[in-house]
């Protein structure tokens, strides 16, 4: 600690990012610093920190620097190493790598539709949204009011009669003149107005071209736009919360209970509430509400999209973030702490979800623990599982196998941990594929590398778990197996749990809570299978079918699935789409054409 304090007095009085790093080598906290000499003399010289930080601190067995010339550049460096290291005291927010937003595309005739991914010039965006339910939602609220176009230009481009959405009056057919130019052009223009929160000035609108329809006598368009009018009040009586005002500004709220977070994000574009995202993040015990709005606001927009304005629930230290989001958005960004007014509610709003966001999973995680309780009763453990691995094989006569792995751990499923398993040379037996699965997924454990699971599910019966019992021995690795059989006519209240060296399958009561999560597990498993093998057998025939021409090479072959979109849109070209495609002349487009038709 002497010699700690020694390096800390002889640092500069300069801007910098400090790394705290363990007797192991490992970065265990990364900070920034004002002034780096009294940031970090301060860790050995208070005597009032928290539990979390007096544990850290014990842990330093050397402490690293890198001076900068600003206290925004220690920011953005700070922010990188972060993520880049994921260190054990620092609070980490898991990183969304995109938000959706709704698209109108640049045609003559725009699309309108759900995306996600880089921004263009091209085309016009609108969001972002919170989740992909609030953007896909608006969607069709905007097809209901404004009958616009979803679908893909390969459609578009070879209908000959309307399809069922206009039917039911969600789509105005422009595909086959039934709107002109002028009169689409008009809804997508009131449904850009709609997005960007100008709908007072829509509803007046439209209100007048009702009048002038009226009086023309055109009373069925008259009515269409009546009920565009009724549409948009109803929209207005919902909303969550409203403004007066076309404002675009983000809400985060930061509360803590106990030993539980959570930051919840309002996002609020054209004066409206497009949705809530609550995140929980990880080492987090025992911090300050500031620390974790300070980190947020740094992780989260120095790689998201930035509004104009975002309101806090509480103040933060460091002047140098409005700086830094300022430049990286290339727009003047307000950080407005405890505001007043209308802000204030809508703060308000923020901070209860973030409650109740913290009373739900608190609520989730005592029913984990009591189903991972009654799965130890019933599985005679001596210990609660904590980590739970499940496998399952999917295929189609024995075509595209692919075996999957699902996680349980820490009281959830863990996503970012799952894995599939390409399972080739095998076809039609699933004993040999769940063989190679399990040898594929331990082999590295085996070796040191990895954690080995408290328990491992197997989606079958005797046969399935002998074989995995059999990879497990041969690998040197003692683990405890359970399979898990269909029971009479496959229906779920009649699993069975399959376990070694016993002769007859456990039958549960239906409601039994260690049961409702091996199912839920299995099932979670048996989804990410089949979803993998969908995948990648429909990538198969979609080679397959082209492959058989003569004359369309790989080249070719990605030309077409590009400019089409997939073998879909390649079924549904005409010989004149197809001869427009690079590389394929006329004579070829007829063979490809009467090839697939």
């Amino acid at each position: 600690m002497h010699d700690l304090k020694a390096v800390a007095a002889g640092l500069p009085m300069q801007p910098g990012v400090y790394r705290m790093i363990d007797d192991k080598g490992a970065v265990i906290y990364v900070g920034k610093a004002r002034e780096l000499k009294k940031r970090v003399s301060s860790y050995f010289q208070k005597t009032d920190h928290s539990p979390r930080i007096r544990l850290m601190v014990s842990k330093i067995a050397s402490i690293e620097t890198t001076v900068t010339r600003t206290e925004a550049e220690a920011l953005i460096l700070e922010n990188n190493l972060i993520k880049s290291l994921s260190p054990a005291y620092n609070i980490l927010f898991r990183d969304d790598k995109s938000y959706p937003y709704i698209q109108l595309s640049g045609h003559d005739f725009p699309r309108l539709a759900y995306y996600r991914g880089a921004l263009d010039k091209k085309n016009r965006f609108f969001g972002p949204f919170p989740n992909s339910g609030a953007a896909r939602e608006s969607i069709h609220l905007l097809q209901k009011i404004f009958r616009l176009r979803t679908c893909e230009d390969s459609v578009f481009n070879n209908r000959s009669r309307p399809c069922l959405l206009h039917q039911i009056h969600r789509c105005s057919a422009p595909c086959v003149g039934l709107a002109s130019a002028e009169s689409y052009g008009e809804d997508v223009r009131a449904a850009a107005a709609f997005l960007n929160g100008k709908q007072n000035e829509l509803l007046h609108e439209i209100a007048e071209k009702m009048n002038r329809a009226s009086e023309a006598l055109a009373y069925e368009q008259a009515a269409l736009y009546r009920d565009q009018m009724q549409s948009l009040r109803r929209v207005q009586e919902k909303q969550y919360v409203s403004s007066g005002n076309a404002v675009d500004a983000d809400v985060v709220a930061c509360v803590s209970l106990g030993d539980a977070l959570c930051v919840n994000l309002a996002m609020i574009r054209g004066g409206h509430h497009l949705g809530d995202k609550r995140f929980f993040p990880k080492n987090a015990d025992g911090c300050e509400a500031s620390d974790a709005l300070e980190a947020f606001l740094a992780q989260h927009y120095l790689s998201s999209p930035v509004p104009p304005q975002i309101i806090l629930s509480g103040r933060m230290e460091s002047e140098a973030l409005g700086e830094v989001l300022s430049r990286e958005a290339g727009h003047k960004v307000h950080i407005i702490p405890d505001p007043a007014g209308e802000k204030r509610i809508w703060l308000d709003m923020a901070l209860e979800n973030a409650r109740l966001a913290i009373s739900q999973m608190q609520g989730e995680k005592l029913s984990e623990a009591g189903r991972l309780d009654a799965l130890r009763v019933a599985l005679d453990m001596p210990e609660v599982p904590s980590r739970i691995e499940c496998f399952d094989i999917s295929h189609t006569s024995g075509e595209a196998t692919i075996a999957s792995c699902v996680v349980y751990d820490r009281l959830s499923m863990q996503n970012g941990e799952y894995r599939r398993y390409n399972i080739d040379g095998i076809a039609g037996d699933d004993y040999g594929a769940m063989r190679a699965a399990i040898e594929k997924r331990y082999r590295k454990i085996a070796k040191g590398e990895g954690m080995l699971p408290d328990l491992i599910l197997i989606d079958g019966g005797k046969g399935q778990v002998g074989v995995a019992r059999e990879v497990l021995a041969d690998l040197g690795i003692d683990a405890r197996i359970v399979g898990v059989a269909k029971g009479e006519g496959r229906k779920p209240e009649y699993d069975q749990l399959v376990l070694p060296g016993r002769e007859k399958p456990l039958q549960l009561a239906r409601d039994n809570p260690g049961l409702l999560l091996v199912q839920r597990i299995r099932d979670e498993a048996h989804r990410f299978a089949i979803s993998g093998h969908r995948a990648k057998r429909g990538k198969a025939r979609t080679a397959s079918r082209l492959e058989e021409i003569e004359g369309v090479g790989g080249k070719r072959r990605q030309s077409l699935l590009t400019r089409f979109g997939g073998l879909r849109g390649v079924l549904a070209a005409s010989i004149e789409e197809l001869e427009q495609t690079d590389g394929i002349s006329r004579a070829l487009a007829e063979k490809i054409y009467r090839h697939l038709h």
